[in-house]
């Protein structure tokens, strides 16, 4: 998978929208895009370096998915509630998409 192909897939989940809003913070996040479904984040990864993506799951989940991936990267404190896996790893493309696709749930369902 490339930075297109997830982006085209974000996109097309539907009422997504785009941004790159943490460039006014700090010069280096000025290539973290981000999706947006109801005006709440569900999806970032880092157009320069498409080594991850963060994804909104719930604590369950996490827990869940790192018991069992090498993939799962450590959460900020910040980002509790987010998803953060290493591409290229132990969970394929095919199993990205749908963490992908339960994050704009999380997020459709409760707003």
């Amino acid at each position: 998978m490339n930075v297109e192909e997830l982006r085209e897939y974000c996109l097309s989940l539907g009422d997504v929208e785009e941004k790159i809003p943490f460039g006014k913070f700090a010069k280096r996040y000025d290539s973290t895009l981000v999706f947006y479904v109801k005006g709440h984040m569900f999806c970032m990864f880092d157009l320069d370096d498409f080594t991850w993506v963060a994804m909104r799951s719930t604590a369950d989940e996490i827990e869940e998915i790192a018991l069992d991936h090498t993939a799962v990267l450590p959460g900020r404190k910040n980002m509790r509630l987010w998803l953060n896996v290493a591409l290229g790893g132990d969970i394929t493309d095919s199993m990205v998409l749908n963490l992908v696709r339960r994050a704009y749930e999380i997020i459709n369902d409760k707003y």
